[in-house]
Formats: structure tokens, C-alpha cells, sequence
């Protein structure tokens, strides 16, 4: 059992002088799905009782990472973590998420992957689940006088860099359930719905009740999106600048509202049956890129916003390890809950078949566009995984270390094979939540990822040393406020 892995200092400038290679700027897709997990995909989990050929298909023709991980087990602060390359815990969202109502997280000015992509001369286009918050009539809580919905919404993705935007705010079970173009709602949510059970209990999905526009119907959510990226694809294509389109899936998120095209058709209930519908809605996207004959200059990254909402009692009644062999799931600081995965197909630049085992996070993916057109950028916790997407054996590290975040704001952190984590239980849905310690027992816990990758024991009492120098690491990463090796304030 080795111990702590030795940072190379050289990591940052091998990454500068190695990576401006390449021809013209590639048009880049960001796929994130909304709580799918690390053993949905068939390239993932060969016992995985959902048929996704389309995720199989672009690691057939790229890499798939297999240590991929979101910054946070939930989906605003993972959200922000991508866009901005920060972690959200650095921000005013401390735990938690926002709601359909909540306030822009986003500071005006600051660089987003988007931002960043347009002043390169990039098309840029969000479509899908926005959940960053709009102002100024979306509050941090809902309001009692009645909202005007008039006012125009901004700051919010257009503010951000983004030259088109086309969604809903938040998650298809927080209201108000209506469309936003750009900064402005397409259809007022005059009506009201109620409180729906979720399917485990014989509903139709589960969604909070609230405001919602006529035109708005739940099942329809997921078909509406693909077409709207399917469009922007076609307008953007027949561009001279190259286009960056970030879609933010709304599924396999709750309310689990397969179309009858899919429902029944997977192993594993409606969540198996509309995470289907989520790999027939990348298989859309790829073919709207073939059709446009962009599909060879194209960067294509599939992944997840963290783990998906599976309990034991699912595994049991379906058979299907949705997060595979990790503990726990969304929400949890257990690898269930952040290791997701993460697929890229860039055709002439990835080779193809190949599996990648760097330690990446969701926050690289700033670092990495920049340095894919030849920008620096010095975002707190983003690092360029340019390297490892051109070569799959890449072995120096990319991160000195990473830090992951449960929903109720519980820290971990990973170097090498060791992860730390400040406090027992899952700090999310799975029992314990929260555990007290017991006298002279470890008031955290230390995994050995390389020999326990379940984090069945821990090894908190038994490894000080690892202890404190992971502590220490952690803190310094907190009150430096950043995390990059050689960023500077």
C-alpha cells in the first residue's frame, strides 16, 4: 500500500507546451445528464439492464474515462463547477441547490466556458436545464405577493456568455414549469399543478406542485429539448465560426416520464426506460452533427451532473447497479454519489476504443476549451484534461488533488488511491446520513480506493499520517480559495 502521491510540480507547463497542437477550432458539445450513473452506460457496465448504443457507440469511437468525477453529489453546484471551473462551495451556495426561483449564482463578469468560447469567436448555445437562477423577479425564496413574469430574466444565461438560450430553470420537479427563451418566458404559468407521487409509490413521477404555463407538459420536456439542440446544431452548422453548444439533459432526473416509445422497455423500471430516452436523445445530437457534416471537426463529451438517485431497494428489485460497484448514490460524499462517467469523442484527435484511468473533475472542463484554442485561463479549480484526451496513457497527474461535496455540505477530499472524508455517513440520502462518533472511534473516514473500492473499511485510525496530511491539503485549498497549481489571486 503506497502512500500519498508526490504532485509534479512540471504538470501545468508540460500541459502548456504540449497541447497547442491541432488544426482549426472544433465545434464542442457538452452533453450533461441529469443523475445517470456510473453503471447505466452498456460501455460502463456490461451487466447494466438499460440498452444505450449511443453512449456505447461514441466510446467506440473515443475514450471513456473511468475516475470522471463531479464536484458535487447534487446538480446547482456541479452546474457551476462546469461553467465556471470553481467549486460552488466557494460561492454564496454553501450546500443544497437552488429553485426554480432562486437568484443568479453566477457573479456578472466573471469568465464561464462560454464566455471564455465567444471571445475566441465561438457560436455559443445553452439548451436544456439551466438551475444557476435568473433575476430580477426569481428570488432566493418563493415570493407571497404574485411574481411578475413581465420583468425580463437577467442576469441569466445570456449574461454569461451564452448568445442563445432555450430550457427550463430548474429541475422538471421544481416550479415554475414553463419555457425560458433567452431572457424572456415563452409562456406565462398561469395555471397550477399539484404535488405528483413519485412512480416508486404508484404516481406518475414525482414533481412539486406550483405554477405552471399551459403549454407545459412534463413528458414532453425531454422531446422538446432534443429538438431545440437539434435545431441550434443546424443553424449553427451553417456558420462560418465554430459553435459550442452545452446541453444540460433534464433527465433521467425525476419526474421519471418516459415516452411510450421507451416505456417498458429496459431492465430496470421507468428510470431504466427514461434513461434510454436520455441515450436517444444524444443519439439525435449525433446524428443532427452527421447530418451537418460537422460531425469529424466536432469535440463531443457525454457525462453526468453526479451519481443517480438509486436506493438497495432498487438494485434488489430490478437487478440493476445503476452506480455500479460504488457506495451510495446522488447526494452522498460515497463514490456513488460523484463518480460518474465521462465519455469523449473528438474523431483524428482521440484515438478510438480507449479507456483513460486520470483522476478528473467537471471543473476541468474550462481549463480544457482554453486550452484547446490556445487560451490560459486561471480559474480557481480547473485543470486541462487536453492531455489525457489526446493520450489515453497519459501518467503524470493532472490534479494535485480533487475535492468532492455532499448535498448537506460534507468535504472530501482524493490524492492517488486515498480519499479522506470529514465526518461519518453518507452527508446525503443514504442511512446513516449522519453519524456521531463513538468514544475513541474515528471521527472521519479514510479509504483506500486502489484496494476497497466500495469504502467498506475504514482505515481513518489506522493511517494518521495520511490523516493529517490530507486535512492539511484540504484546508489549504479552503482558505487559499483555490486549488490550481500555480494560480495566484
Amino acid at each position: 500500500m503506497s502512500t500519498i502521491l508526490p504532485f509534479i510540480q512540471s504538470v501545468a507547463s508540460t500541459v502548456e507546451t504540449t497541447t497547442q497542437t491541432k488544426t482549426a477550432r472544433p465545434n464542442i458539445v457538452f452533453i450533461l445528464a441529469d443523475d445517470m450513473g456510473y453503471g447505466d452506460p452498456g460501455c460502463y457496465n456490461d451487466q447494466s439492464r438499460i440498452l444505450t448504443p449511443n453512449m456505447d457507440q461514441l466510446a467506440e469511437q473515443g475514450v471513456r474515462f473511468t475516475d470522471a468525477h463531479s464536484p458535487s453529489a447534487v446538480c446547482t453546484p456541479t452546474r457551476y463547477g462546469v461553467l465556471t471551473g470553481c467549486y460552488a462551495w466557494r460561492s454564496r451556495l454553501k450546500r443544497g441547490v437552488l429553485n426554480g426561483y432562486s437568484r443568479n449564482l453566477i457573479d456578472e463578469g466573471r469568465t464561464t466556458v462560454a464566455s471564455l468560447l465567444k471571445e475566441r469567436g465561438y457560436e455559443t448555445g445553452c439548451v436544456g436545464k439551466w438551475h444557476l437562477g435568473f433575476q430580477p423577479h426569481y428570488m432566493e425564496v418563493e415570493q407571497a405577493e404574485p411574481v411578475d413574469y413581465g420583468q425580463l430574466l437577467t442576469p441569466g444565461p445570456n449574461q454569461h456568455g451564452f448568445d442563445y438560450f432555450w430550457g427550463i430553470p430548474a429541475s422538471l420537479d421544481m416550479p415554475p414549469y414553463v419555457y425560458v427563451e433567452n431572457d424572456q418566458l415563452v409562456d406565462d404559468p398561469t395555471e397550477e399543478i399539484g404535488d405528483s407521487a413519485h412512480r416508486r409509490q404508484g404516481g406518475r413521477g414525482f414533481w412539486r406542485g406550483g405554477g405552471i404555463a399551459p403549454s407545459f407538459k412534463h413528458i414532453d420536456v425531454l422531446p422538446d429539448l432534443t429538438q431545440q439542440a437539434v435545431g441550434y446544431i443546424e443553424r449553427a452548422a451553417s456558420q462560418e465560426n465554430p459553435f459550442f453548444l452545452y446541453f444540460p439533459l433534464t433527465a433521467p432526473h425525476t419526474p421519471w416520464m418516459p415516452i411510450p416509445e421507451f416505456e417498458g422497455k429496459s431492465g430496470a423500471g421507468y428510470y431504466g426506460d427514461f434513461t434510454m430516452q436520455v441515450d436517444w436523445s444524444i443519439g439525435q445530437v449525433m446524428d443532427a452533427l452527421k447530418k451537418a457534416r460537422v460531425s469529424d471537426d466536432t469535440l463531443i463529451i457525454v457525462t453526468s451532473d453526479n451519481g443517480s438517485h438509486w436506493y438497495q431497494n432498487d438494485v434488489d428489485t430490478f437487478g440493476h447497479h445503476s452506480n455500479r460497484h460504488w457506495r451510495g448514490q446522488k447526494a452522498d460524499i460515497w463514490e456513488g454519489g460523484h463518480r460518474i462517467p465521462f465519455i469523449a469523442r473528438w474523431p483524428g484527435q482521440i484515438d478510438t476504443k480507449m479507456v483513460c484511468e486520470q483522476t478528473i473533475c467537471l471543473t476541468d472542463l474550462l481549463a480544457t476549451v482554453a486550452d484547446i484554442t490556445g487560451e490560459v485561463v486561471m480559474a480557481e479549480d480547473s485543470v486541462s484534461i487536453l492531455p489525457a484526451l489526446l493520450d489515453p496513457n497519459w501518467e503524470k497527474p493532472l490534479h494535485e488533488a480533487i475535492v468532492s461535496h455532499s448535498v448537506s455540505g460534507v468535504f472530501a477530499i482524493r490524492q492517488g488511491e486515498w480519499k479522506l472524508i470529514q465526518g461519518l455517513g453518507s452527508g446525503g440520502f443514504s442511512s446513516p446520513r449522519v453519524e456521531e462518533p463513538e468514544p475513541d472511534g474515528p471521527v472521519g473516514q479514510l479509504y483506500n480506493l486502489a484496494d476497497d473500492p466500495g469504502e467498506t473499511e475504514n482505515l481513518y485510525l489506522d493511517r494518521p499520517e495520511i490523516v493529517e496530511q490530507l486535512s492539511v491539503l484540504l484546508t489549504e485549498y479552503q482558505q487559499q480559495e483555490y486549488s490550481k497549481p500555480g494560480h495566484s489571486n
